[in-house]
């Protein structure tokens, strides 16, 4: 997690319409989440379709067949969450890492649809190394991570991008871990995992300028400490009881849910206005404050700016004020 106040939008005053997303605001909408499976991704997804748009969720785990994370979580459950929540969920098993899949892909969603309206680039799916330097780490791995984490969102833009600028307005959020400002001051994790996420912020501000002609808007958009799945299981908890870990970890007090981010993408995806954010960097905290949205608890947990002003410095927890 991480960030010092993100930079403002040329006008960060609230939209005319910054409630929370009822109903059927996006209904008609057709978004791709690639890289939907678990976490962020499946958060943004079901956001969406609580939302009522229709959301390809991709990723490589499915009922039949586990991704190299090994993890139980599936497109298919994920597509049926947004189903439940008042959207239409499609689950595709793709590999972003193999163009011709990619393209089938997208392919089938200008078939089915004719449309294209919302990308959001999520997919990672890679082992982490902590705290290892460039010599330290498995070359392999780390290559590989590099691979997962930036080849498939340039395979994946490559192919769908076409078919979304077919429609002008179209939105693409490039997910990643920090906002520029904090990531350009401070150290991510390793040499291979702070490339990787700086890379990603990169692509949403190149994007930016090779979209805009068309009517489309790229952004990059980080949660803060995000309570994923995996996260949960590391602290011995579940969403019902994730307070539980902060006796143990006295920060986790300023975390949040899938939802959260995935409330933060819904309002992007609704705002008829959202090109003033074209080639930012910005945070699910820092939305919040501007569209209203709150986390499933009713709280607007700001991470970064608490990240900066008081676990960096070394102050004891508190987030009263920062969430």
């Amino acid at each position: 997690m991480g960030p010092s106040s993100p930079p403002e939008a040329p006008d960060s005053s609230p939209v005319p319409n910054s409630a929370p997303l009822t109903g059927s605001d996006l209904a008609g909408r057709v978004a791709l989440v690639a890289g939907g499976t678990r976490g962020a991704g499946r958060g943004i997804a079901v956001q969406l379709g609580a939302a009522g748009a229709t959301v390809y969720v991709t990723g490589r785990t499915s009922g039949s067949e586990r991704s190299e994370m090994d993890r139980p979580e599936t497109i298919e459950e994920t597509a049926a969450l947004v189903d439940a929540a008042g959207g239409r969920g499609i689950a595709v098993q793709v590999d972003h890492l193999v163009p011709d899949q990619v393209s089938a892909l997208v392919a089938r969603i200008s078939g089915e649809q004719g449309a294209l309206h919302i990308l959001v680039n999520d997919i990672w799916g890679a082992e982490i190394e902590w705290n290892k330097s460039v010599w330290e780490s498995s070359l392999d791995t780390g290559l590989h991570t590099l691979r997962l984490a930036v080849d498939t969102h340039a395979i994946t833009s490559h192919f769908a991008l076409p078919l979304l600028i077919e429609t002008p307005g179209g939105l693409v959020v490039e997910m990643t871990d920090g906002t520029d400002e904090y990531n350009a001051d401070n150290y991510r994790v390793s040499f291979f995992y702070d490339l990787a996420k700086a890379a990603v912020n990169r692509m949403a501000f190149a994007l930016a300028h090779e979209l805009a002609p068309h009517g489309a808007t790229a952004v990059a958009l980080t949660p803060g400490w995000l309570r994923s799945e995996a996260m949960l299981q590391a602290h011995g908890v579940t969403e019902a009881t994730w307070r539980d870990a902060i006796a143990h970890a006295p920060h986790f007090a300023i975390s949040e849910s899938p939802a959260y981010v995935g409330r933060a993408v819904a309002a992007l995806a609704r705002d008829p206005e959202v090109a003033r954010w074209n080639g930012q960097s910005l945070s699910s905290g820092q939305l919040a404050q501007v569209y209203g949205f709150t986390d499933t608890d009713g709280s607007r947990p700001d991470a970064w700016r608490y990240l900066t002003e008081v676990q960096d410095r070394g102050l004891p927890a508190d987030v009263t004020g920062y969430r």
